[in-house]
């Protein structure tokens, strides 16, 4: 598959969530392996966090199969002009919608732009996320644990309430959870703590909206090489990143969109309330 490296130079970024336009060497975005053929055309798609990493690779791998995408993004202008770049690169419109996934306003307002844009919303891709690791629970301050929760998981129960009443019977809601929802991580408690909670959230849904015919389902990538990673991370953690499972490498976000593609397409009518483990084979039995 395209992009696939064994190993990432020592490197940190200070601004957090980070910026793609400043990683070396850059994340595998769009998969050139991944050919289209049609199995979303004339859809729209919201994708948040959609500017780098896995959400740009899904907003391209989208866009691929033929569906109109609108990105959520908190800042990285640059960044998401990249994406909206590469998307219309194949022939498909983008939106951009810049602002905070934990203000339910805002989501209401990114939703509004989506459908004011396309006429339509089919597929809704929660996944922007932010970490900020701490060596202990006691040093996991009030104010770090509400803003995790707020943007990992409120964000979502906000994108899902403000699209619903736009999404009819065989359209699909795709989370992004993680790993470390099931394997834990000591130095990432409460973000740990989100992707459950996602997990949960993505179940419990599904059971929801059966009746309704829109099917909800996650996807719990490993290590992935993406800006999460140098601006959260120090360089020697950073360097050694990906390298502890059994695929001895991190993952590229083009290695990771082909899940959300079949969860979003016809492919998976038979499939809801499920979690896809794209993880580098860490057997984790979820």
């Amino acid at each position: 598959m395209s992009g696939q490296q064994s190993g990432q130079p020592p490197q940190h970024q200070d601004t957090r969530p980070g910026r793609e336009s400043e990683m070396t060497p850059r994340p595998s975005s769009t998969g050139e392996q991944h050919r289209g053929s049609g199995k979303l055309a004339g859809k729209a798609a919201l994708i948040t966090g959609g500017d780098s990493g896995i959400g740009r690779a899904v907003a391209i791998a989208f866009a691929r199969e033929g569906a109109n995408v609108a990105i959520v993004y908190l800042e990285e202008h640059e960044d998401a002009e990249e994406t909206q770049r590469l998307v219309q690169q194949e022939g498909t419109e983008c939106l951009t919608v810049a602002g905070d996934v934990g203000d339910e306003s805002f989501c209401r307002r990114a939703v509004e732009e989506t459908v004011g844009r396309f006429g339509r919303l089919d597929i809704l891709v929660n996944n922007a996320a932010e970490q900020h690791p701490q060596e202990s629970l006691e040093e996991i301050s009030a104010a770090q644990l509400e803003r995790t929760f707020r943007t990992n998981i409120f964000g979502q129960f906000f994108m899902a309430k403000a699209a619903l009443p736009h999404l009819g019977e065989g359209a699909a809601i795709v989370n992004t959870a993680s790993v470390t929802a099931y394997k834990g991580s000591p130095k990432l408690l409460d973000y740990s703590s989100t992707k459950g909670a996602i997990v949960a959230f993505t179940r419990s849904l599904a059971v929801s909206l059966a009746e309704r015919k829109i099917r909800v389902n996650g996807v719990a990538p490993g290590p992935i090489w993406t800006p999460l990673i140098p601006s959260t991370f120090p360089p020697e953690q950073v360097e050694k990143f990906g390298k502890d499972v059994p695929l001895g490498r991190a993952g590229q976000p083009d290695e990771v969109a082909p899940c959300f593609v079949f969860l979003a397409s016809a492919d998976a009518s038979y499939i809801s309330g499920q979690i896809l483990h794209p993880n580098g084979g860490e057997v984790i039995n979820g």
